[in-house]
């Protein structure tokens, strides 16, 4: 007569499904890497490698100070007659006007007729902010925007942004870092891109949310204009 054996041992535990989480999360992380790598390469398409002159002449021309060379190559194109009156936007209050004349020791007759100075913009979106008062004081429609290569593109988002309304003619100023030696090159040179491209994004970001009615960073009042405090002297430059 056969006994049938009673089985009793535990039976193992089902196995949890985390080669399909890992497999997920690893996915979504290289298609956010993908994602960024093709939108880098899209942004260092948009930089320019030489200075190209205007190819028309507008109302106004504002600067965005922080690089080298973009106020003087401002003064040149105002002195050349592409626009009326120059802003130049983001001087420090420290910085009097006679500083700037001495800079400019050829310029001395613009920087008295021609040229406006902004302390109060702290940042690229003060900038606009500051220029768009500017234009609206001077009843322009149109405007030379210039600024370094590298900056540009964020700029523009901005400007666009705070004035849908103007005619905004890039003129990029590079720097003879840039035209001496390939950024690749540079490690100082890949991380400022790769900084610039973050904040780039960053504000694509905010301005299209800011379209849909969602203002995350509330930078300054759209109605009174009123800005924030002047950072130290030694804060980061456009």
């Amino acid at each position: 007569m056969s006994v049938q054996s009673d089985d009793t041992s535990p039976k193992a535990p089902a196995a949890r499904p985390r080669g399909w989480l890992r497999a997920t999360i690893v996915g979504v992380l290289a298609i956010g890497f993908v994602g960024a790598a093709v939108g880098f390469v899209a942004f260092l398409s948009q930089l320019r490698g030489v200075e190209v002159k205007p190819a028309r002449n507008a109302d106004g021309i504002v600067v965005l100070t922080g690089g080298s060379s973009r106020v003087s190559d401002a003064m040149e194109l105002l002195a050349g007659g592409y626009g009326k009156r120059l802003l130049i936007s983001g001087v420090h209050p420290a910085n009097a006007t006679s500083d700037i004349s001495r800079s400019l020791p050829d310029n001395q007759s613009l920087l008295g007729c021609c040229v406006d100075l902004d302390r109060s913009a702290v940042n690229t979106r003060s900038n606009a902010a500051e220029t768009r008062r500017w234009v609206k004081d001077r009843g322009f429609k149109s405007l030379i925007v210039v600024t370094s290569n590298y900056h540009m593109p964020r700029a523009i988002v901005e400007l666009s942004h705070a004035m849908p309304e103007i005619e905004l003619i890039p003129f990029s100023v590079v720097g003879d870092r840039w035209r001496d030696e390939p950024w690749w090159t540079s490690g100082a040179t890949l991380r400022l891109l790769l900084s610039e491209y973050v904040k780039f994004v960053a504000a694509e970001v905010r301005v299209t949310l800011a379209g849909l009615g969602i203002d995350l960073v509330p930078d300054f009042d759209q109605s009174t204009g009123s800005l924030p405090p002047r950072r130290p002297a030694t804060a980061q430059a456009n």
